[in-house]
């Protein structure tokens, strides 16, 4: 992965983040987020 397409999608993200945080709230973010700790902790299982 090149820096410039990191860089693109990190913006992508924050920018879906914050539209997210602007339209719907922060509740389901919490959600997702433990969830995704969830993921990356089975993920390092198989490692």
């Amino acid at each position: 992965m090149t820096n410039q397409i990191a860089i693109w999608l990190g913006v992508l993200i924050l920018g879906g983040l914050m539209l997210d945080y602007a339209l719907v709230g922060t509740e389901h973010l919490l959600f997702l987020g433990k969830k995704f700790y969830d993921l990356l902790d089975w993920v390092a299982f198989w490692r």
